[in-house]
């Protein structure tokens, strides 16, 4: 029998989740099994920019646009640790193949090629991410914290950030602002 795993997936906070790392966050599932589940929270921007990053890293920044995108807070696990979703897949040296468009990339190479203006060509980057353990990520969904639903990789490219948790949910017809911060169970 197969499992159903959410990747490629929104998971979109419910009103009622007051946990401060997740209170209206849409969180982009890029890995989920039995044993856990990784995602990238996608609209709770930093107060840092790309160039930054370049800097940490002694990376020359040649593509001055690319230096000025911002950086996420991906979600409070490893938040040391970069990641890429991009557009196109490429071939990095540590890229997750999420579908036929779209990679996470973790590795360095990717953010060099993105300095000297040769890399994928849409970019979303984060610093840490969201981890779930076995079993976690179901209880959360089945105690109504999260919405989910397909991915749209306009939402993590293209829509502006602060219109990302009512438009992911807006993917199934949830109108947020209706919904109570009450959970209830039949």
């Amino acid at each position: 029998m197969a499992q159903d795993f959410l990747v490629n997936q929104f998971l979109v906070a419910m009103p009622s989740l007051n946990d401060p790392n997740f209170h209206q966050s849409v969180v982009y599932i890029c890995e989920h099994n039995a044993q856990s589940a990784l995602g990238i929270v996608i609209n709770k921007p930093t107060n840092m920019v790309l160039n930054d990053i370049f800097k940490q890293l002694s990376i020359t920044t040649l593509d001055q646009h690319m230096g000025q995108q911002p950086v996420f807070q991906g979600g409070p696990v490893q938040i040391e640790r970069g990641f890429v979703i991009h557009e196109p897949p490429g071939k990095w040296e540590s890229t997750l193949i999420l579908d036929e468009r779209l990679g996470v990339t973790s590795s360095r190479d990717v953010l060099a090629c993105m300095a000297r203006g040769q890399g994928p060509q849409k970019i979303f980057v984060a610093l840490g991410y969201a981890g779930w353990g076995a079993g976690q990520l179901e209880t959360e969904l089945v105690n109504n914290s999260w919405l989910s639903m397909p991915a749209d990789r306009n939402i993590i490219f293209e829509t502006p950030v602060e219109q990302r948790w009512q438009a992911a949910a807006q993917l199934i017809g949830v109108d947020l602002s209706l919904l109570t911060g009450d959970a209830g169970h039949a």
